[in-house]
């Protein structure tokens, strides 16, 4: 199970194209609200009904967690706890994680990105603590996957799709899409 974390102010293209991708790999991938009501507010004022709320997360069945990014999206994650404690069991785990846009610096802070190639949104690049800077859409090391915004949306679902499916599958999607 994928679980992508939504928190209000959160990028909507990052989240819900996301989503959408990994859905047509048939990855099962649920949208977690973290306010504690199941309606989340994105950064553009569009908002969605999760799929569930932190409370319903099953650890057991966690393959990943992805952390949009989105102002103030990423600081509302960053500023809750219990999302902190997910992002570290996924780590002490080996589970995936991925974070993208302004959301990687929620794992520069906690210190996971040490000697680790990321990437994230331009003018970010300070809050990676330890990282590896990179300026590809898409890194990723080991089970840290990030990625820069919104307009790598789709590198960045393709290596989560490649990563817990394949790389053909990831391919196959991608190109259905560019038509």
């Amino acid at each position: 199970m994928v679980y992508v974390l939504l928190a209000d102010g959160f990028e909507e293209i990052e989240a819900l194209g996301f989503i959408d991708i990994l859905r047509r790999g048939e990855i099962e991938v649920k949208s977690v609200s973290v306010n504690g009501d199941i309606t989340v507010s994105g950064s553009h004022n569009i908002s969605v009904n999760a799929d569930c709320t932190l409370n319903d997360i099953d650890l057991n069945c966690l393959d990943a967690v992805v952390l949009p990014g989105g102002m103030p999206g990423t600081l509302n994650l960053l500023n809750n706890q219990k999302v902190i404690d997910i992002i570290n069991y996924s780590v002490k785990n080996d589970k995936y994680l991925g974070a993208i846009c302004a959301a990687p610096m929620i794992l520069g802070k906690l210190g996971i990105l040490n000697g680790k190639v990321a990437t994230c949104y331009p003018g970010f690049e300070n809050e990676l603590s330890g990282a590896v800077l990179s300026d590809a859409p898409v890194c990723k090391d080991g089970k840290i996957i990030t990625s820069r915004g919104a307009g790598t949306v789709h590198n960045f679902a393709h290596c989560f799709v490649s990563a817990l499916k394949n790389e053909e599958i990831a391919d196959k999607i991608i190109s259905s899409m560019q038509y």
